[in-house]
C-alpha cells in the first residue's frame, strides 16, 4: 500500500508550517483587488509537493535554514505564476476543482497576477542576494516557456515523436521539479557543484516519471478509473498514443489521426482512440518507461547519504508514480 502525502511530509511538517505562513505574507499587496486574488489563490493551494522537494533536498547534506524558506517561496511563486498563465493559455475555467483566476477575473487580470507573482519571486531573491537560487529558477522559466511553445508548434501537425515528447515534458514539467531540488540543495550546500548537478538530474527524472503518470490518467486503467480523454480533446500527443501510432498499420494510423484532428470532441471518437491505445499496448509501454525513469531517479538519489531526507525523497518518488489522481 502506497504512502499518503501527509505521511511523507511528517519529517518536514514544521518547516512546511513556517513556509506557509511566510508564503502568505510574501504575496500580500496594498492593492485591494490583488490582495483579494492572492487570498483566493492561497486558499486553494495544491499539495505543495515542490516545497517538499525543496526542504528534503536541503536536508540531504545540511539543514533547512532561512535560505531554504526563501527558496521554497521562490519555487512556489514561480509555480503559481505558471499555473495562472497556463489557465489563460489553455482557456481553462477550473483549477483543482475550483474556478481559475481567469474564469473569475478575466484574462487581462490573470496575466497581470501571474506577472506580479513572478516579480515577487525575483525581488525576494535579489533583496537577499540569493543569486544562485535565482539563476536556477530563471533557467526553469526559460525552459518551461520553450517547452510550451514547442508543444503548441507540434500539436498543429500531430507529428510528435518520442524524442520530441520527452523534450517537451522535460522542459514543461521536469525542469520545475529539478529546480525545486536544486534550489533546496543549493540553499544548504551551495558550494557542492557535483551534488547540485546530481540532485537536479534526480529531479528531472522524477518530473518525467510524474508527467508520464499524468498522461496515463487520460486513458484510464483499473486503478485509475474511467479515462478522461482531455489530452485527446486538446490534441496532445502523449507517450501511450505515440507508441500506439508508431506500431499501427497505415490505415489505422490515418484513421486515428483523423479522429484526433477532426472528431476530438466527439465522445464516441474519443472512446475509439482510447480503445486503440489500450489494444496497441500503449499503456504497458508508457508504464514501463515511467518505472525506468523512477529507477534512474533512485540510482542518483542513492549517491547521497542515507538519512530521513533521502527516505522522504524516495517516498515522494514512489508517490509520484503510484498516485491514483
Amino acid at each position: 500500500m502506497s504512502l499518503k502525502l501527509n505521511e511523507i511530509r511528517k519529517p518536514i511538517e514544521e518547516e512546511l508550517k513556517i513556509f506557509e505562513k511566510r508564503f502568505k505574507q510574501s504575496v500580500q499587496s496594498k492593492v485591494a483587488l490583488l490582495d483579494k486574488i492572492m487570498y483566493y489563490i492561497v486558499q486553494h493551494k495544491g499539495k505543495q509537493m515542490r516545497p517538499m522537494f525543496v526542504f528534503f533536498a536541503a536536508k540531504l547534506n545540511g539543514i533547512a535554514g532561512e535560505k531554504s524558506y526563501r527558496g521554497a517561496a521562490l519555487i512556489e511563486l514561480l509555480h503559481t505564476a505558471t499555473l495562472v498563465h497556463d489557465d489563460v493559455v489553455d482557456d481553462s475555467d477550473k483549477r483543482r476543482g475550483f474556478f481559475s483566476v481567469n474564469a473569475l477575473w478575466k484574462n487581462k487580470i490573470a496575466v497581470l497576477v501571474g506577472d506580479y507573482l513572478l516579480s515577487k519571486g525575483l525581488l525576494l531573491s535579489l533583496e537577499n542576494k540569493d543569486y544562485q537560487l535565482l539563476h536556477i529558477v530563471s533557467d526553469a522559466v526559460r525552459e518551461m516557456s520553450e517547452g510550451e511553445l514547442l508543444q503548441i508548434e507540434k500539436a498543429r501537425k500531430l507529428d510528435i515523436d518520442e524524442s520530441t515528447y520527452y523534450e517537451i515534458i522535460r522542459q514543461k514539467t521536469a525542469t520545475l521539479i529539478s529546480s525545486a531540488c536544486g534550489v533546496g540543495y543549493a540553499s544548504s550546500c551551495g558550494e557542492d557543484e557535483e551534488g547540485l548537478r546530481n540532485i537536479q538530474l534526480f529531479g528531472e527524472k522524477v518530473g518525467i516519471a510524474f508527467q508520464i503518470r499524468d498522461d496515463l490518467f487520460d486513458y484510464g486503467t483499473a486503478n485509475i478509473g474511467k479515462p478522461t480523454g482531455i489530452d485527446i480533446k486538446e490534441k496532445k500527443m502523449t507517450l501511450p498514443l505515440i507508441y500506439a501510432l508508431n506500431n499501427a498499420t497505415k490505415g489505422d494510423k490515418r484513421n486515428i489521426v483523423y479522429l484526433i484532428k477532426n472528431k476530438n470532441t466527439d465522445k464516441k471518437a474519443v472512446k475509439e482512440v482510447v480503445d486503440f491505445v489500450h489494444k496497441s499496448g500503449g499503456m504497458e509501454y508508457a508504464t514501463e518507461a515511467m518505472f525506468e525513469y523512477q529507477k534512474g531517479a533512485f540510482e542518483i538519489l542513492h549517491k547521497f547519504p542515507k538519512n530521513d531526507a533521502r527516505l522522504g525523497l524516495e517516498q515522494l518518488v514512489r508517490y509520484t508514480t503510484e498516485r491514483k489522481k
